[in-house]
């Protein structure tokens, strides 16, 4: 990755001075001359932002990188299909059957949670309600719905990091 950061930094310094060069042929008003300059323009535009590129490690002038995506989105701590079969108690037609110790592992990690904060989050996360849903089966707001279902998520990833059962 070095040497192709060379390469390009290589690149840009020929770039400057054709841009250099030309730019007295285009300020006498040579037309082809006027022509070039704005395509050696765009190509150093253009290896600036590669040569960022590579020095950063992150897309240049993108407020939200892929590496701040989390903190935007809902986290799955469960895995959905597993918290799903938890929630209906049976087997038949689940996709997933669960043994009594993985019960227990999900068992253990709702109990850190208070009776709204577990309402909140097996009604989304096990049954596939939306927050909207949820607000309006339990006669709460949307917002409630959402603050319970964050908190819950902190302090399943608490007892998580912490379990006997989940370790």
């Amino acid at each position: 990755m070095q040497d192709l950061l060379i390469e390009y930094k290589r690149t840009k310094k020929g770039l400057n001075n054709a841009y250099e060069r030309l730019r007295d042929a285009a300020e006498a008003g040579n037309e082809e001359a006027i022509a070039v300059l704005q395509l050696i323009g765009e190509m150093r535009g253009e290896v600036e932002w590669i040569i960022e590129w590579i020095e950063t490690g992150r897309r240049p002038g993108s407020k939200r990188g892929i590496e701040r995506r989390a903190a935007y989105q809902r986290e799955k701590l469960m895995d959905p299909v597993r918290m799903q079969a938890f929630v209906a108690r049976s087997t038949a037609g689940s996709p997933c059957n669960l043994t009594e110790w993985q019960r227990y592992q999900l068992e253990d990690a709702l109990s850190s949670l208070t009776k709204r904060e577990r309402e909140c989050y097996v009604l989304t996360h096990g049954e596939g309600f939306s927050f909207d849903e949820t607000a309006r089966l339990l006669q709460i707001t949307k917002s409630s719905v959402q603050t319970l279902v964050t908190r819950g998520q902190s302090k399943i990833t608490d007892r998580v990091s912490n379990s006997l059962f989940l370790a």
